[in-house]
């Protein structure tokens, strides 16, 4: 596979990563899957969701694979009323990634990003590299100081 935008970001900061490849089954892209695929628990793989708020537009929230959004607390955390999830068909033109290769670094634009707080739970968490079948490791604090991410409780187990 070869290196995508965001592992050349991540690479031209000069911060430590590890991609893990695994196989892509257009049936099984859910998160807990890929942390399956790429022998994690799903805690501490994360999921890049794409969603659009009343006031700020478009933010990125990026949890746990085995959690659930609250949309409440992104919303409070986000300065939003109200937010939803953007529908499937819009997320490539929004951040340059597909559907189940959403990754929080190297969207087309810099979109705000928040973090659950549990990432600071681990030494070394798992977001998309970009691409369906390739996942990138690194630290919490990393990847906060690529994306400027804000951390917050947003995710509910």
């Amino acid at each position: 596979m070869s290196k995508t935008n965001a592992a050349r970001i991540v690479e031209a900061a000069g911060v430590p990563y590890e991609l893990r490849n695994y196989a892509v089954d257009e049936e099984h892209l859910s998160a807990p899957e890929v942390a399956a695929a790429i022998g994690m628990p799903p805690e501490q793989v994360f999921k890049t969701l794409v969603l659009r708020g009343d006031r700020t537009g478009i933010v990125l929230a990026v949890i746990p694979a085995n959690a659930e959004l609250d949309l409440k607390a992104l919303a409070h955390a986000s300065g939003n009323k109200k937010i939803d999830l953007v529908p499937v068909k819009e997320v490539l033109g929004l951040t340059g990634y597909i559907r189940g290769g959403v990754s929080p670094i190297g969207t087309k634009k810099a979109y705000p990003v928040f973090l659950d707080e549990t990432a600071g739970l681990w030494d070394r968490i798992s977001v998309s590299a970009g691409q369906r079948g390739q996942q990138m490791l690194l630290s919490p604090d990393d990847l906060i100081r690529l994306t400027n991410a804000a951390t917050c409780d947003i995710a509910r187990l």
